[in-house]
């Protein structure tokens, strides 16, 4: 059966959320029942062997998100020879990558061992090392262009539901594994099975409904822009990982563990975020391969509404209840001060710059935009470093937060001008608006708010505390929008009504 974009959309969103939502589970059950078999020791060192190859991952390059752009067209053209051109050259690359983890791997099977020789034997560290290298080699040998392929051509879901079921299935045998006695080596085989059984389902699947001619010869590069998805991508690899170096380098590791402790809540925010919008750069690649200008303009208009709306909504409470939530989760812990309303509040503030650019810079990755935006990215990482050392010595955990959102900012603005004059062509007053109400809504919450505080340090009273701010946030959500945006309210509410009268009409058909 045709699936319509609509549908995808939602099957990609929809799965994308469930897919968060189990990694988080799955994250929270695993360690605990490592620390619980095998202790710290082991528990380290198979999360620093974990980290160690996750290095691999830098070496992507940022070639992913350029191979998913050129995809585009050609599978809204149904035009199998560039799909396969761009199918076959990605594989090679791809391929090329599992060949030079495959040397990492021995060396690090090498090296690691000698390192840590006074805790565990070599054979037994060098060994975990080839287990846990298994799901790895799968995703770059076999998985990684089909998913690719699957979420340029909108059926994303397929994949995001393959890995959450396989993550559940594999987690809920681990435990098993662990409780029955077995051990480490045995454990990690039985969870790269799993891994193993991903790329292996999406090849078949691949095979079965797309028609790829893997014997081409290239006699031109089908992928452009290789090198600038590798600059952005380093730029945003830098960005990401610049507040903590800084912290680490210049100040002191108190303030790197409070950093971490606020990061922990902040950036779960904008990892649920980023999950909404999963679907979204897909759908905008197939209407602008298919030049559907009028439908591009007005589908953004919503999701930058929504995605405005969303934002402000859920970091504005995400402002309000961090700093209580924080007290009840470093409760007890006294060698260094986790109360920093102000720092908790530029943090919070610098993600949320970071969640509101998203559908802008969306539709451009969803362009191709890679070349005309790069400096941008650049730039926006010198301005972290740069403004973060500075502001560091002065200001401690303030300081980079204050230089994340200046950078972060900057490129924010970049992205709704860039967008306004070279791909919509559209008026900037929509996003000002937006702004307007954004500000509006924040003001309005933290007025009515600042009254409540936590009446005890536990995990209850701070539901409690939650449960109020948010239905005052969501009222004031509601009501500042409904007087600003009135049209985009009506448009969500039917949208709500369509959906519960047609689960209102399978219920009875299905009742019948």
């Amino acid at each position: 059966m045709q699936l319509t974009r609509a549908k995808k959309l939602m099957l990609n969103t929809v799965t994308a959320l469930v897919d968060q939502a189990v990694v988080v589970l799955c994250g929270f059950i695993l360690p605990r029942m490592f620390l619980v078999s095998y202790g710290s020791a082991v528990n380290g060192l198979q999360a620093s062997i974990t980290q160690f190859l996750g290095v691999i991952v830098l070496c992507e390059m940022g070639v992913g998100a350029v191979v998913q752009s050129a995809l585009y067209k050609p599978l809204a053209q149904k035009n199998e020879l560039a799909i396969s051109q761009i199918v076959c050259s990605a594989e090679r690359f791809f391929r090329k990558l599992g060949a030079l983890l495959l040397l990492y791997t021995f060396g690090l099977m090498c090296v690691y061992p000698v390192l840590i020789k006074h805790e565990f034997g070599f054979v037994y560290t060098a060994s975990l090392i080839l287990i846990i290298s298994l799901s790895s080699f799968a995703h770059y040998f076999l998985g990684i262009t089909y998913r690719l392929l699957l979420h340029a051509d909108q059926y994303g879901f397929i994949p995001t539901a393959l890995r959450s079921v396989c993550l559940l299935v594999s987690t809920a045998v681990c435990v098993g594994l662990m409780k029955a006695g077995v051990g480490i080596h045995g454990v990690k085989l039985a969870a790269a099975v799993f891994f193993i059984l991903q790329p292996v389902l999406l090849a078949w699947y691949v095979r079965k409904h797309y028609t790829i001619n893997h014997r081409l010869k290239l006699t031109v590069e089908p992928i452009k822009q290789k090198w600038n998805g590798f600059a952005q991508h380093i730029a945003s690899f830098v960005l990401v990982g610049t507040d903590m170096l800084v912290l680490t380098v210049f100040s002191t590791l108190d303030n790197v563990s409070v950093y971490s402790v606020y990061n922990l809540v902040a950036n779960g925010m904008r990892q649920f975020m980023m999950a909404l919008t999963t679907g979204i750069q897909a759908t905008f690649g197939n209407m602008l391969a298919n030049e559907e200008w009028e439908k591009v303009t007005v589908f953004f208009a919503r999701v930058e509404w929504l995605m405005h709306t969303s934002v402000t909504l859920l970091f504005g409470l995400c402002g309000v209840l961090i700093v209580p939530f924080i007290s009840v989760y470093t409760r007890g812990i006294t060698d260094a001060n986790y109360i920093v309303p102000l720092f908790a509040a530029l943090l919070v503030f610098a993600q949320a710059l970071f969640c509101m650019r998203l559908p802008y810079s969306t539709l451009i990755m969803a362009a191709g935009h890679y070349k005309e935006t790069q400096n941008s990215a650049i730039l926006e990482t010198v301005l972290n470093i740069v403004l973060s050392v500075v502001l560091v010595q002065y200001w401690g955990l303030v300081g980079v937060a204050v230089g994340t959102i200046i950078a972060v900012g900057y490129r924010t603005l970049y992205f709704v001008w860039y967008l306004s004059g070279n791909i919509l062509k559209r008026s900037r007053i929509y996003f000002v608006k937006c702004i307007g109400a954004d500000v509006l809504v924040v003001a309005v919450l933290l007025l009515l708010c600042h009254p409540f505080t936590l009446q005890r340090t536990d995990y209850i009273a701070w539901c409690w505390l939650a449960c109020k701010v948010s239905l005052i946030g969501v009222g004031t959500s509601w009501a500042v929008n409904r007087l600003l945006f009135p049209a985009e309210v009506k448009a969500v509410v039917g949208q709500l009504r369509r959906v519960k009268n047609l689960i209102h009409k399978r219920k009875e058909t299905y009742e019948k």
